[in-house]
């Protein structure tokens, strides 16, 4: 990908301008002028629907930003995205996880091998595990079906398959499934003592098996098994999916019962491998193809869809805007469905470990802000928590807004109360409340004239807090499977913008390393030289 220094192209000198002129523009003033703007500012495709009209935009903006996206070569990294370019250029890696969920008579060569078929092959033995597991074909040590999973994993081997498994809860089987990722002993522990040995199947999910949570997770689970089990039953019930064959081996896992990863495919985009084995096992494995074909359908649209139409992009060019032009530094991602609650988690990881950058591909550091801070929760309940501060706070916070038009259960009573707070809330944060509506809504309440004018300023609600709309018809593994490769894509073009790579995660190692340091440490009682501040907090504990 070229490098290109947003900040020093004609686009970018032409929003600084153009963002003097409109900064303080009322988005609703932007309605009242043209009444065809909701229907300019929205995105129609398939089952999803984007109104992004509730921004702090207008048609030039939107112009000037597409500009900005052309003139930083956009469509050709996105060419060299699919393809499998090694764009991952600090670890000289191609990024593919599209190749996870491509038709399979795609053609994506990786060092001149075509890497569809060994994907396919994989798809079918996780399709062939997942129905023998299901139907209890495949058995325990002692020939009773499974009953349990677990996955045991951390970061992209925990976030993306948890995830996805508790927002298709709805279309779960009989299996129940767990996932253990904290390090913290009281987390593993309260589990296992609930499981029943002989029908609990672990899957231990490491690409290298060597992550210092997961061993000991899976070590400290193993140990447990085996006080129960004997120890050729090991093989029966632990599944590795992980590169490092010697060491899932030296485990006690059957080589048989070893799925691979790919080292073009990042940790944090893996749900689509045999990272997502917990999921299809939670859902079936027709129902794990499905959201499968979900992304490869959105991957489609971002890659051949003009970019002015392009759901991923317009997400992504709005991201910069507010973040590099307006300096806000957070977003706020709202699911308005309970099942959708691990999304906010999963997004933080994607997001700020993909563009928690301060280098840029040059390899210099960067003079403009990168990275968005992602948070949220699922609405009703944010509503009544931190949208004060989106409200009524001094910081400027755009947010998605996640909705979908039907409910899985049919509760249309249920459901209607919760979508009239979904529109509810955008609207309001479009609209506020002006001194002069609340003065009138005191009077009609009786309120003195002193005591209205001490209330006043409280009431008042400033609105113009940009918003965006994505809503689909109904939640199923499609769905989510657009949903999550949406942001995906909105990631990629936001680090092709801000010029930086997206795809590594230098930043994770140094406390790594450290911890190693510490733990031996620890273990020996024995300190070596820290700043004074670490040293006495390692003093205290071992007292």
């Amino acid at each position: 990908m070229k490098n290109i220094n947003p900040t020093q192209t004609t686009a970018w000198k032409k929003l600084a301008e153009h963002y003097k002129e409109v900064k303080n523009l009322e988005i609703k003033e932007l309605f009242e002028k043209d009444p065809g703007r909701a229907s300019e500012f929205t995105l129609e495709w398939e089952d999803l629907y984007l109104d992004f009209s509730k921004n702090r935009i207008t048609s030039k903006t939107r112009g000037l930003l597409n500009e900005l996206a052309e003139e930083c070569a956009l469509p050709e990294a996105i060419e060299a995205y699919f393809t499998g370019e090694a764009i991952n250029r600090t670890e000289n890696r191609p990024v593919l996880h599209t190749a996870l969920r491509a038709a399979e008579d795609a053609v994506i060569e990786v060092d001149g091998e075509n890497v569809i078929s060994e994907v396919q092959e994989v798809k079918r033995r996780i399709e062939k595990f997942t129905n023998s597991v299901i139907d209890g074909s495949k058995k325990g040590y002692t020939g009773l079906a499974f009953t349990d999973v677990v996955n045991i994993g951390i970061g992209g081997s925990d976030l993306g398959p948890s995830m996805v498994t508790e927002a298709l809860k709805h279309y779960n089987n009989h299996l129940k499934v767990h996932f253990v990722s904290n390090v913290d002993g009281d987390h593993v522990h309260e589990l296992i003592q609930d499981l029943n040995p002989e029908t609990t199947l672990f899957l231990v999910v490491s690409k290298t098996f060597t992550t210092q949570e997961t061993r000991s997770n899976a070590t400290t689970i193993r140990n447990w098994f085996r006080k129960k089990s004997p120890q050729e039953a090991v093989s029966k019930h632990f599944v590795a999916v992980s590169t490092n064959i010697e060491k899932v081996e030296e485990f006690g896992i059957d080589i048989q019962n070893v799925f691979p990863m790919w080292d073009w495919v990042g940790g944090r985009f893996s749900l689509w491998s045999a990272v997502g084995l917990s999921v299809s096992l939670a859902v079936g494995y027709n129902n794990f193809e499905a959201l499968l074909k979900g992304a490869q359908k959105m991957d489609r649209h971002f890659r051949e869809t003009d970019l002015s139409e392009n759901i991923p992009v317009q997400l992504a060019m709005l991201s910069v805007w507010y973040n590099n032009f307006f300096d806000a530094e957070s977003e706020a991602v709202i699911p308005y469905t309970q099942y959708l609650h691990r999304l906010p988690a999963y997004l933080q990881q994607a997001i700020m470990e993909s563009n928690g950058k301060s280098v840029d591909r040059n390899g210099k550091k960067v003079d403009y802000q990168t990275g968005t801070l992602i948070w949220g929760e699922p609405g009703t309940n944010s509503q009544h928590a931190f949208f004060q501060l989106i409200h009524q706070g001094t910081k400027l916070v755009p947010a998605d807004f996640i909705g979908f038009k039907k409910s899985l259960f049919g509760d249309t009573d249920h459901h209607n109360k919760l979508m009239a707070n979904f529109f509810a809330q955008t609207e309001a944060l479009l609209q506020g409340k002006t001194p002069q509506e609340v003065i009138k809504e005191l009077e009609e309440k009786g309120m003195s004239r002193e005591a209205l004018e001490e209330l006043l300023p409280f009431k008042v609600f400033e609105g113009n807090k940009p918003t965006n709309t994505v809503l689909f018809d109904k939640l199923t593994p499609e769905s989510l499977g657009k949903l999550v490769a949406m942001y995906e894509h909105k990631i990629f073009v936001q680090g092709v913008i801000w010029n930086i790579f997206s795809y590594d995660q230098w930043g994770v190692e140094l406390g790594k390393q450290l911890a190693s340091n510490i733990l031996e440490e620890i273990e020996n009682k024995q300190l070596n030289d820290h700043d004074s501040s670490t040293k006495n907090l390692l003093k205290f504990f071992l007292q």
